[in-house]
């Protein structure tokens, strides 16, 4: 199973909820597919997007599960998965609270 990830502000993930499905943040809206991120990309992801917030919501996402998803080099060349497609509720395995402690997203705990 591989398991991707998203990150909503809390605004996000609440209208994410009462809607049952999203097009995403402002930026995957603009890029025309949705951003999410490797358990090895997620945490440059949090600092590099999302630096000093508070409030956020990591979610898992079943990788296998998702039509539409490909894979594409970004940052320094790696693949990152993109989502072509709106995300449902139905896709997310878990939500968890992202902790911002001592100055940076704390992961530890998350993953499962």
């Amino acid at each position: 199973m591989a398991i991707i990830y998203k990150i909503f502000r809390e605004h996000e993930y609440a209208e994410f909820l009462t809607a049952g499905r999203t097009d995403g943040a402002p930026i995957d809206v603009q890029d025309g597919y949705i951003h999410f991120s490797t358990a090895n990309q997620v945490e440059v992801t949090a600092s590099k997007h999302f630096s000093g917030e508070s409030g956020l919501k990591l979610l898992g996402i079943e990788a296998d599960n998702l039509t539409d998803l490909k894979w594409e080099p970004s940052r320094g060349g790696a693949l990152f998965p993109h989502l072509y497609r709106e995300l449902r509720t139905e896709d997310v395995l878990f939500v968890r609270d992202l902790p911002f402690e001592d100055g940076r997203h704390r992961f530890e705990g998350l993953w499962t």
